[in-house]
């Protein structure tokens, strides 16, 4: 999904979030880098005259009085702007690209939200919006149901053209929307957010709404949970179970831009986007839905350029190759979980043609060979993968597991962990048979000779006492 900015600065969508095999949290940066305190003024003059005390500002006048009072007073236009932009300084959470905005922090825990419900539709402050409960909207009779079940539910506060058709499955759409909890806690907004209809890019209320909207028209949308973010809400804002109400306004809609016809650039900001979704639905154990995001990134992140020659087209060509390498092992991560092995074996193929030497490739490559019987492959990609990094565990692991399965199940040969510097082409130096016990008096033998003895001797006590 492409955003762009609200107020005053654009957002740079070239994120780079950790893969989620490598389970670590996805966060994105502030939107913007904090806000420099600028001179009021030209940089000799503004400093100069921001910084001075009152009476020496008015010894200054004394001398020219016009331009003291005119750099004063832009001085004080200066300031105003600067703090107004400081107000307006909103930082991103990580909802992805459904965007929280809040006041600037440097302490983690101390989130300060926008609860400024009507900034982006000030003439639309009806009682529903500010007041009234949920439940109330989701059994009034002037809202119009979106699905059938009665969770989707809209009231049209400024009809659209109707001259233009509506958007459909697959369309590129603007919209202008901000969303908020029953508290009315502003927990999404953003004045151009732009996405495609039916690539997950954003919730399922607002597809599914967009689609029942006129160009232009302006509409109030409470939706369930179920159409929002359900049992595991989002943190740190929406709770689990937690029901939206949105106002929204249809921008625009047009046709998909085709991914080829982009720039480089475009293809990566977009492309990184759509990794970060299937990213977000990862980490939420979604993973059909990551899987679906993943392949909308690998359509976006494509390398085909006509000018070979280029020395920066290069660059940014194996730019775009490194991030779909990325896509492309997050996809077999998720096919894994969702037990499709054949598509995970197929997707860590693609990745070793890209980079033959990607470990982590090599490494579930190797283990999917080995699960499917195919041992002799497996070990070639193994060792492969254990000379690019012997120290790791899990390779060496695996491999034991391998010759076990060759030897047929039998415990007579096992894997032993060795230095990296002896490791070569030849494995046998790290196969060692299994130790075999010397042989020697069995314990069970001792014990039944212990009994007889004992039992011999009781007998002969018995019969020295009959006698």
């Amino acid at each position: 999904m492409e955003t762009e900015p609200c107020c005053e600065e654009r957002r740079d969508g070239v994120l780079d979030p950790t893969e989620p095999e490598v389970v670590e949290r996805i966060s994105e940066p502030a939107d913007c880098d904090p806000l420099n305190k600028l001179p009021c003024g030209p940089p000799e003059q503004g400093e100069e005259l921001c910084g001075k005390e009152p009476s020496e500002i008015e010894n200054h006048a004394v001398e020219s009085k016009d331009t003291e009072i005119k750099s004063v007073s832009n001085c004080e236009q200066e300031r105003e702007q600067a703090e107004c932009k400081v107000e307006k300084k909103l930082k991103k959470t990580n909802s992805w690209k459904m965007v929280r905005f809040q006041d600037p922090s440097t302490e983690e825990d101390v989130v300060e939200r926008d609860s400024s419900a009507e900034i982006l539709f000030p003439e639309y402050a009806v009682e529903e919006w500010t007041c009234a409960q949920f439940e109330e909207l989701f059994m009034a009779e002037d809202w119009e149901n979106i699905t059938e079940d009665q969770l989707l539910r809209k009231k049209i506060l400024e009809s659209g053209d109707e001259q233009v058709p509506r958007s459909t499955w697959g369309q590129e759409v603007t919209v202008k929307m901000q969303g908020v909890l029953e508290d009315r806690t502003v927990v999404e907004k953003d004045c151009k957010l732009v996405f495609v209809i039916g690539e997950g890019d954003v919730i399922q209320a607002l597809e599914e709404c967009v689609m029942s909207m006129q160009k232009g028209e302006i509409t109030l949308l409470v939706a369930d949970s179920q159409y929002a973010y359900g049992l595991l809400g989002r943190e740190p804002d929406i709770p689990a179970w937690a029901p939206l109400l949105y106002q929204l306004q249809l921008l625009d809609i047009r046709d998909k831009p085709d991914p080829e016809t982009l720039p480089i650039a475009d293809r990566i900001r977009i492309g990184n986007q759509k990794r970060e979704r299937g990213n977000f639905h990862f980490q939420r154990e979604e993973y059909s839905l990551a899987a679906r995001a993943y392949y909308v990134a690998l359509e976006v992140l494509t390398t085909h350029s006509q000018d070979g020659n280029d020395v920066g087209m290069k660059e940014e060509e194996e730019e775009v190759r490194e991030y779909r390498v990325k896509c492309l092992n997050n996809l077999a991560t998720a096919q894994l979980r969702l037990e499709q092995f054949n598509e995970a074996l197929h997707t860590s193929r693609d990745v070793l043609t890209l980079q033959p030497n990607n470990v982590k490739a090599l490494f579930r490559t190797g283990k999917l060979l080995s699960d499917k019987g195919e041992y002799k492959e497996a070990m070639e990609v193994l060792k492969q993968a254990l000379k690019l990094e012997p120290t790791t565990k899990a390779i060496h692991a695996e491999l034991s597991k391998l010759v076990k399965r060759q030897s047929g199940g039998k415990d007579t040969q096992q894997w032993r962990l060795k230095p990296a510097k002896v490791l070569g082409d030849d494995i046998t130096p790290f196969l060692i048979p299994s130790k075999k016990k010397s042989p020697g008096l069995s314990w069970k033998f001792i014990l039944g000779a212990l009994v007889v003895a004992f039992g011999s001797l009781v007998t002969s006590m018995i019969m020295t006492a009959r006698n």
